[in-house]
């Protein structure tokens, strides 16, 4: 059975990026009479707004789409990210991380050849031999590339249309794990949550390609099944950037006061694709 899921997050209304998103999934999982979920990913407590939620819901409600079970927030399930960390804590893959972000940046400006990956500059691994000592604050927790690489092997990962990608363990390089404010991070929950979940086909936009590579290897590190994935194009602004929450004029709510139909709304996807 195809097992799909859409997990946006309560920072804003839904906009026409994630309407294509949502039924992307939708519709990969109801033309196998598979199952549809939706997850809120609410770990960043610093940006979420209680009426998202509900919002979230009337727009993919109103868009025509449903789901299977309760959504889940990630919220609730603190618990399950912290196991998972310990389990990579014991297997010696993750290190504590006590830099700033201003420290890092100015690590980087000393480098004649600072690391880079397809998101900007990398961590240069300041933190990964340094010895922890009484006086340090609670630390971040980072994937160390080099070793969890060396466990896993070499590993690949299939999109839907049956094409294997070969995993660059060192593409991000030594991302975050858990955030010191947090316990987790973006990466470890959905890894978790999707093996929970029994996902059997991610689909999300391909700017977060870059991120399987990473996910992969997570899988792998805590025995996890492998999904599927598809990595759909993204919709864009008349500028060519891919559209953010605060795009409030091509907000599903906004469009929807306007007196747009879903079929309208589609229409106005296509065309967006074709600037």
């Amino acid at each position: 059975m195809k097992i799909t899921r859409f997990a946006p997050s309560p920072t804003g209304r839904l906009h026409l990026g994630h309407a294509y998103s949502a039924i992307i999934a939708h519709s990969a999982a109801r033309q196998k009479n598979g199952r549809f979920l939706l997850r809120f990913e609410d770990i960043d407590h610093t940006r979420v707004r209680p009426e998202f939620y509900d919002g979230i819901i009337e727009d993919l409600t109103w868009l025509g789409l449903t789901w299977d079970e309760e959504p889940w927030r990630q919220s609730d399930r603190l618990d399950h990210y912290q196991e998972a960390l310990e389990k990579l804590k014991d297997i010696g893959v993750v290190y504590p991380c006590y830099c700033t972000r201003k420290e890092i940046k100015s690590e980087l400006s000393h480098l004649t050849r600072a690391p880079h990956g397809p998101e900007g500059p990398l961590y240069p691994g300041t933190c990964r031999k340094r010895e922890a000592t009484p006086s340090d604050p609670e630390p971040a927790w980072r994937l160390d590339s080099k070793i969890a690489s060396s466990l896993t092997g070499p590993l690949t990962f299939q999109t839907q249309r049956g094409t294997k990608t070969n995993v660059k363990a060192d593409l991000l390089g030594d991302v975050i794990l858990a955030r010191k404010d947090i316990g987790t991070s973006y990466h470890l929950a959905v890894v978790v949550d999707d093996a929970a979940q029994d996902i059997t086909l991610v689909t999300r936009g391909e700017d977060l390609l870059p991120s399987t590579h990473i996910h992969r290897i997570l899988q792998s590190l805590l025995e996890f099944p492998e999904p599927n994935y598809h990595h759909h194009r993204l919709v864009c602004d008349d500028s060519g950037e891919r559209l953010a929450k605060r795009s409030d004029s091509l907000a599903i709510a906004t469009l929807r006061k306007q007196g747009l139909t879903t079929l309208e709304i589609g229409e106005m996807i296509q065309s967006m694709f074709k600037k």
